[in-house]
């Protein structure tokens, strides 16, 4: 069976070896981020609905799970925000109640658990990854620039409640932008929000390779250490890179292999790559991860978006 919104497994940096599940066309979300490496957001929305047909995605979970090794996790990520899509619950019912052995993950920006329905439906999952960039309105459309009519105290209210009612694990990642949330008015903001929605762990992350704005950099190792110094709350962390392949249970050389062939040939957005060898965006990004960590690849932002070239001859 050719899956359409089942993909992976892909390997993960907290999840081990993930069975994606995409909801969303690409790329429908209600934040457009300076930093994401999918891509500029083409239709900013709240409105939540069957974006794909829920009983495709359940046959293909089942024709996963009855012809391939379990995974460690079926993780609900994308290139969108995953509970946009209406029927994310019934989805998440059904996993738990056919496969009650796996781990299910719902990686979130976090914008629509002010939606009393949102935060009941995620109440299956067995680890919510919601984000919070900011506190401060300012840096909050600097960096996540929203839809229009959401409000920053009410996503901060939404994660607070959500941890009233939630019974598994909260991971908060936080992406530090050098420059727009690393001063102590950003700082002390996001500690006092992190301290009141208590989650299970806070993850700071910043840029891999460029996002959707080139101007965006990321923030030095210098920075993020300082950041978990200054907050001193016990439960926060960077979050760490692969810096090999020898430490992702699935990876496949012959998925390498396509991806350098490919790049050799000319330069590749991620878009052109997902297109060309018929992977998940998610999927192509874990690879990018490493070959550019291995020196093999290069990235450069150009007008119709970011390219790869081989550095190999």
């Amino acid at each position: 069976m050719k899956y359409k919104y089942v993909f992976g497994p892909v390997p993960s940096r907290r999840l081990g070896v993930s069975l994606g599940i995409d909801l969303i066309p690409y790329k429908v979300c209600s934040y457009n981020c300076i930093y994401c490496e999918c891509g500029r957001t083409t239709e900013l929305t709240l409105l939540r609905k069957e974006y794909v047909p829920t009983d495709i995605v359940v046959k293909e979970i089942d024709d996963y799970m009855n012809n391939h090794p379990a995974p460690d996790f079926i993780t609900f990520s994308g290139s969108g925000e995953p509970t946009l899509h209406s029927k994310i619950g019934l989805i998440l019912s059904h996993i738990k109640s056919k496969y009650p052995h796996i781990k299910t993950a719902v990686l979130t920006n976090g914008s629509l658990l002010y939606l009393p329905e949102v935060r009941e439906e995620l109440l299956k999952a067995d680890v919510v990854l919601p984000s919070l960039d900011a506190a401060l309105k300012s840096s909050f459309i600097k960096i996540n620039r929203p839809n229009g009519k959401l409000k920053l105290d009410k996503i901060i209210n939404g994660l607070i409640d959500f941890r009233q009612d939630y019974k598994g694990e909260i991971w908060l990642e936080v992406f530090i932008v050098e420059g727009i949330n690393t001063d102590k008015e950003n700082l002390d903001a996001l500690k006092s929000a992190i301290l009141k929605i208590q989650p299970d762990r806070i993850q700071l992350n910043t840029l891999d390779r460029p996002g959707t704005e080139d101007w965006v950099k990321p923030a030095s190792k210098e920075t993020l250490e300082s950041i978990i110094s200054y907050w001193n709350i016990p439960n926060a962390e960077i979050i760490s890179k692969y810096k090999s392949r020898k430490e992702i249970k699935s990876y496949r050389n012959d998925t390498e292999s396509a991806i350098l062939e490919t790049i050799r040939r000319r330069p590749c957005t991620l878009t052109d790559l997902s297109e060309i060898l018929g992977l998940h965006i998610n999927e192509l990004n874990k690879y990018l991860d490493v070959l550019e960590s291995e020196g093999k690849i290069a990235a450069k932002a150009e007008k119709r978006g970011v390219f790869y070239t081989s550095k190999e001859k």
